[in-house]
C-alpha cells in the first residue's frame, strides 16, 4: 500500500446532523480527531463516539488493535488462544473523498449488546442478537466483545436450547463471526455446546437456516484438531449428509457438500477409503451428476471447487498403487501379472502347459508376454518398478482384461499377429498410458484451494479412471494405426495420444459415452490439422501480405523438395520382393541415374545397402515411362484377396507403366516415408504434381522456417492488411551529396 498522505479530504455523518466536510490530518490522534469533530456538533464524552466507514462492511477506523487477555472463559482451562496482531492500523487506508459516519464506540456498543442478549424480552435479545452477528464481522467490535466473556453468554444461549428459529440463527451467525477472528481456539469449545449444534444437523424439525450455520460451525471445526475430526465424523453420518444433499435448498446442499468436503480432507488414507468406498455404494457420483451438476439452477463458484475437490480426492486415491513398485516376490501380483497372460493366449494353448518342462513352460510364458508389449518378457515385472505409475498400470491392464475382454484379446492378438515393428505394445503402451492420465487428471496433487475444474463426466460414472484408461487405450491402438507407427514412433504416438486427450478433455464432456465419440472422432489427421491452424495464428501467417509472401516462396521451395525426392531416387532404396502365397526373402534394389534419364533395378544379396549402379542390369528409360499406379490401382494387388493381411501392401503398394503400358514395375515400399518420396520422384519424372502428404508437410517445414528467417526485423510489429500509400515525389532531386569534401 502506497503511504498515505498527511492530509486527506473527508465527510462525517450523523444521524440527524448536517455532515461536516474536515481536512483530516493523519499524523494527528484519533482521539484528537473525534474530540474536534463531536465538538463540532456539542456533543460530550468523545470517547463514546468512533468513526466508521459508511459502505463495504462498516469497519470501525482505528490506531491498533490491544490483545485479548489470555483467559476468556472461566470455565475451560488450558484454552489455547491464537495470537492476535498487537497492532492494527487501518486509518491510513482513508482516501480523498472517503465518506464515514460518528457512531458509537466499539467498547460502548459491546457492552450494550452485552446486556442485551441477556435481557427477557424476547424483541430486545433478537434485535440485539442481530445486531451482534452484523457487528461481529468487525474485528475491533469481535475484539471488544470477546474480553466481555461474551462468547460464554453466546454458548449459554445455544447450550440452553431454548431459543430457535430467527434468534438461534442469528445467535449462530454471530458466534461464526467472532469465531473467524482467530482469538479463541475451536478446540475450547464445550461437549454441550458441540453435542447441541450436532443436534440442529441430526434434527429433521430445525429451519434451513439454522442447519447452514451448524453445517458451516461443524465445517470450520473439523481441521483444526484430530479429536473434533473424529467427534465430528462419529456425530454426523454419511447418510445425514447425504440426506442434505439431496434438499432442493441450494445453500443447504452447499454446506453439506462443505462438510463432507471438509471430513474426507481430515481423514487419514484409510479412513478417506472407507469413506469414499462408503459413498459409492450410496450412488453419491450418480446424483450429483443427475441433480447438482445437471440442475435447472447454475452451479455455484462454491460448489464447482466443492465438486473439484471431491473428483480429486478420489482420484488422489489412485496415489498409493500409482507410487508403489512392482514387487516380484508378491504372489498376488504375480497372479495378476499372470491373469494378463492367461485371459489373452488361453485359447491358443490347446495343450496344457503343466505336460511341458519348466524351460519350455518359461520359455512359452516369455514369447507370450513379449506379444503382451513387456520389454523384459523374461521378467515382466521389471515393467513395472517405474513408479509412477507402478501398481496403477497392472490395476488398469487387469481391469481392461477383465471388463472388456474382447477388446483386450482384440488389441493383444492384432498387433501379435503384424510385424514386429509395426505392432502396438500393449503393456508399453498401458504403462505409459497411465502416467498420462495421471498428469493429465493431477494424481497424487494437492487439491487447489481455488480451482474450479472439475469433469462433469467423472461424476456419472463408477471406477472412473480405469474406465477412462479402457477407452485410451483403445485409442492408443487406433491412432498407432492411423500414424502406420512402428516401435521407433512410439513417444510420437503417445504425444498425439496425450493431446488427443486433453483436447476432449477440454470441451468437458457430461459423460463417458460422449468423451469415447469425441475423441475418436480426434483422429490423427484431425490433430495436425489443428497444429496447421494454431501455428499460422501463432506465427500471424493469415496477415494478407504474408499469405502473399508464402505464395511467392512456394514454387522456390517445391523445386527444392523436387531436387530433394530425385536425389532420394538417384541414391536408390532396398524392396522386397512379395508374393500373393507368403512373403519372400528375395531383394532387388532401384535406382535413378545419375542424369535423371535411366531408372535401374535388379536382384541382390542380403546385407548389400548401395550397390553399385552397374551391378543393376535391368533399367528403364524414363522417356518409357507412361503412369504411376498406387493402392488398388495396382495390378499386383489385385491379384491378391482383399483380406486385413493386405491392408498394409495396399498403402505401400504403387507400379509403373512404361513401355506403351504394356509392362508394369510393381513396387512395395519398405514404409510410408519410402513410398511418398518414391511416389513423389515418380510424378517428378513424369512431370506431375507430387500429392503425397509427406510434399505438404516438408513444404509447410520449409515455409514457416523461411518466413520466420524473411520476418525476423519485422518481429512484434503488426503486419497492416494493406501496403502503406507511396509518397509522393520530391519537388527537385537537386539533393546530391559530395563525399569528396567529407574526406578531406
Amino acid at each position: 500500500m502506497p503511504p498515505p498522505k498527511d492530509v486527506v479530504k473527508i465527510a462525517i455523518q450523523m444521524v440527524g446532523a448536517i455532515p461536516q466536510l474536515i481536512d483530516l490530518q493523519q499524523t494527528k490522534p484519533l482521539a484528537s480527531v473525534l474530540k474536534d469533530v463531536c465538538d463540532a456538533w456539542s456533543l460530550p464524552n468523545a470517547e463514546h463516539y468512533a468513526l466508521q466507514y459508511t459502505d463495504g462492511r462498516q469497519t470501525y477506523i482505528t490506531e491498533s488493535v490491544r490483545r485479548p487477555p489470555t483467559s476468556l472463559w472461566p470455565h475451560q482451562h488450558g484454552a489455547h488462544h491464537s495470537p492476535v496482531p498487537f497492532s492494527l492500523q487501518n486509518r491510513g487506508e482513508i482516501k480523498n473523498g472517503s465518506i464515514l459516519r460518528l457512531t458509537t464506540s466499539p467498547d460502548q456498543e459491546a457492552e450494550r449488546l452485552y446486556s442485551g442478549i441477556q435481557s427477557n424480552n424476547s424483541d430486545v435479545k433478537t434485535d440485539s442478537l442481530k445486531k451482534l452477528a452484523s457487528l461481529s464481522q468487525d474485528v475491533t467490535f469481535a475484539q471488544e466483545f470477546i474480553n466481555r466473556n461474551g462468547l460464554k453468554k453466546i454458548f449459554c444461549i445455544v447450550e440452553e436450547g431454548n431459543d430457535t428459529g430467527e434468534m438461534l440463527a442469528h445467535t449462530l451467525k454471530a458466534f461464526m463471526e467472532l469465531m473467524e477472528h482467530d482469538f479463541v481456539s475451536w478446540e475450547t469449545l464445550s461437549a454441550a455446546f458441540i453435542k447441541k449444534i450436532v443436534s440442529y444437523v441430526n434434527m429433521n424439525a430445525v429451519d434451513a437456516s439454522v442447519q447452514q450455520l451448524a453445517l458451516s460451525i461443524l465445517e470450520n471445526m473439523v481441521p483444526t484438531s484430530r479429536v473434533l475430526f473424529e467427534l465430528v465424523k462419529k456425530e454426523v453420518t454419511l447418510d445425514r449428509l447425504l440426506t442434505h444433499l439431496q434438499v432442493t435448498n441450494a445453500q443447504l446442499q452447499l454446506k453439506a457438500m462443505a462438510l463432507l468436503i471438509a471430513l474426507l480432507l481430515a481423514a487419514t488414507d484409510a479412513e478417506r477409503q472407507e469413506m469414499m468406498d462408503y459413498l459409492r455404494e450410496k450412488n453419491i457420483r450418480q446424483f450429483i451428476h443427475k441433480n447438482i451438476i445437471h440442475s435447472s439452477e447454475p452451479l455455484a463458484d462454491e460448489m464447482a471447487h466443492y465438486l473439484y475437490v471431491l473428483q480429486s480426492v478420489s482420484l488422489n486415491l489412485c496415489e498409493r498403487r500409482m507410487r508403489t513398485s512392482m514387487d516380484p516376490y508378491s504372489q498376488e501380483q504375480r497372479e495378476l501379472l499372470q491373469s494378463l497372460r492367461q485371459t489373452a493366449f488361453e485359447s491358443e494353448s490347446e495343450a496344457p502347459t503343466s505336460n511341458f518342462s519348466t524351460e519350455r513352460r518359461r520359455s512359452l510364458c516369455a514369447k507370450e508376454f513379449r506379444k503382451l508389449g513387456f520389454v523384459n518378457n523374461s521378467n515382466p515385472a521389471e515393467d513395472l518398478r517405474r513408479a509412477p505409475p507402478g501398481l496403477l498400470a497392472l490395476d488398469n491392464m487387469v481391469y481392461f482384461s477383465r471388463h472388456t475382454p474382447n477388446a483386450y484379446s482384440r488389441f493383444v492378438l492384432e498387433n501379435s499377429s503384424r510385424e514386429d515393428k509395426h505392432e502396438c505394445p500393449f503393456a508399453r503402451s498401458s504403462i505409459q498410458l497411465t502416467l498420462i492420465l495421471c498428469e493429465i487428471l493431477h494424481v497424487g496433487e494437492p487439491c487447489s484451494e481455488t480451482a474450479q475444474a472439475f469433469y462433469p463426466m467423472f461424476f456419472g460414472q463408477d471406477h472412473f479412471f480405469e474406465e477412462l484408461f479402457c477407452i485410451c487405450i483403445q485409442l492408443v491402438n487406433k491412432t498407432w494405426k492411423e500414424m502406420r507407427a512402428t516401435q521407433e514412433d512410439f513417444d510420437k504416438v503417445l504425444q498425439v495420444v496425450r493431446e488427443q486427450i486433453t483436447r476432449t478433455l477440454s470441451l468437458k464432456p457430461t459423460s463417458l459415452e460422449l468423451f469415447k465419440t469425441r475423441v475418436n472422432a480426434l483422429n490423427y489427421s484431425e490433430i495436425l490439422k489443428l497444429r496447421q491452424t494454431e501455428r499460422l495464428h501463432q506465427e500471424e501467417t493469415l496477415a494478407v501480405p504474408v499469405l502473399e509472401l508464402r505464395e511467392r516462396l512456394k514454387p522456390e521451395l517445391l523445386e527444392l523438395i523436387r531436387q530433394q525426392r530425385l536425389l532420394h531416387l538417384c541414391e536408390g532404396t532396398l524392396f522386397r520382393k512379395i508374393s500373393s502365397r507368403r512373403r519372400q526373402d528375395k531383394l532387388w534394389y532401384c535406382r535413378l541415374s545419375p542424369n535423371h534419364k535411366v531408372l535401374h533395378y535388379g536382384d541382390v544379396e542380403e546385407g548389400v545397402n548401395s550397390p553399385p549402379i552397374e551391378s543393376l542390369p535391368e533399367k528403364i528409360p524414363v522417356s518409357d515411362m507412361k503412369m504411376l499406379l498406387v493402392g488398388k490401382e495396382c495390378p499386383h494387388t489385385k491379384e491378391k484377396s482383399s483380406g486385413k493381411q493386405n491392408k498394409d501392401v495396399l498403402e505401400l503398394a504403387f507400379s509403373i507403366m512404361y513401355d506403351m503400358e504394356e509392362y508394369c514395375l510393381n513396387f512395395i515400399a519398405p514404409n510410408r516415408y519410402e513410398f511418398c518420396l518414391w511416389t513423389d520422384g515418380l510424378n517428378v519424372l513424369l512431370g506431375k504434381e507430387m500429392t503425397s502428404e509427406r510434399t505438404q508437410t516438408d513444404l509447410d517445414v520449409l515455409l514457416s522456417m523461411e518466413l520466420k528467417l524473411r520476418l525476423l526485423d519485422l518481429e512484434n510489429i503488426s503486419i497492416p492488411d494493406t501496403p502503406p500509400p507511396i509518397p509522393k515525389p520530391p519537388s527537385n532531386l537537386n539533393f546530391c551529396y559530395d563525399f569528396s569534401h567529407a574526406e578531406q
